[in-house]
């Protein structure tokens, strides 16, 4: 009869205590490192060109008039764009009509660095909202339309959405009749408004450091003996036009980004700070 040790098969292994110290000492490790520097704007005017200009504590931009011929220059940018109309709105004239929302685009650029490091310089006090109706009346929307008031349509004080106090530029985009059904049609608006924040984007790259509002400093750090953690975003990517864009030339930017549909929905995978920068854009 064959005889077993008890003993043996229960007694736990030695601890190498060595090891233990070694594993419980290893140092974190910082990855990249994300300065955010924001300009904060306290005054949003219109006039014959592009400024920002700072006051004695904040900042002042002034964009294109909707009487000049800027807008109507943009329009050349795509066949596909009818008319584009850019509205400057302030926190207490919200109350008015607008098309179907497209995307609520803070105003963001590198000033070294690529997306997820570095420095960027960001725009507070002020966001973009894109909208879309073809000249049909057909609003650029997937799974309903969210066209009505804008005070009504917009969830205000929430990450992504303007506060109270902010201004907002309404970007309105009216397409060539049916164009908004496709791909096409939505990406020429983004196109078309990535051109209008460029325009902004170069003289906020522009801005010393120093004259920043507030800096905020963001590391993706490694730490060994800590559980490893994934947050997982689903995000639009559904047949011929329902998309999201990702890494753009510049944070929140669609110049330069990639579509979700064109790579088929694959995963991606991306850092803390690479969400943080701006890497993913909403498109409709």
């Amino acid at each position: 009869m064959t005889q077993f040790n008890h003993t043996s098969q229960t007694s736990m292994p030695a601890v190498d205590s060595s090891r233990t110290e070694q594993r419980a000492s290893t140092p974190e490790r910082i990855m990249r490192q994300l300065i955010i520097r924001s300009f904060h704007v306290s005054e949003l005017c219109t006039g014959t060109s592009f400024s920002l200009i700072k006051n004695p504590s904040a900042w002042s931009l002034t964009i294109p008039s909707d009487d000049g011929n800027y807008a109507e220059q943009l329009c050349l940018s795509d066949p596909l764009i009818q008319k584009i109309r850019i509205l400057p709105i302030s926190p207490a004239y919200r109350h008015i009509p607008i098309h179907s929302i497209m995307d609520i685009i803070p105003i963001s650029v590198k000033a070294a660095g690529k997306i997820g490091e570095g420095i960027t310089h960001t725009l507070t006090g002020v966001y973009i909202v894109l909208t879309g109706v073809d000249e049909e009346g057909t609003p650029v929307c997937a799974f309903g339309s969210s066209a009505g008031m804008l005070d009504e349509q917009i969830s205000f004080n929430k990450a992504g959405t303007p506060g109270d106090q902010d201004f907002i530029i309404l970007f309105d985009v009216t397409l060539r009749a049916k164009a908004g059904l496709s791909r096409h049609g939505p990406n020429a608006a983004h196109h078309a408004c990535d051109l209008f924040c460029q325009e902004i984007r170069s003289l906020l790259k522009a801005k010393s450091g120093r004259e920043c509002t507030e800096s905020h400093c963001y590391q993706d750090v490694i730490r060994p003996d800590k559980k490893k953690v994934a947050i997982v975003k689903l995000v639009s990517g559904q047949g011929a036009m329902y998309d999201t864009h990702f890494l753009g030339n510049e944070p929140s930017s669609y110049e330069g980004s990639h579509s979700i549909i064109d790579i088929t929905g694959a995963p991606i995978l991306l850092s803390p700070n690479e969400y943080r920068d701006g890497a993913i854009r909403a498109m409709y």
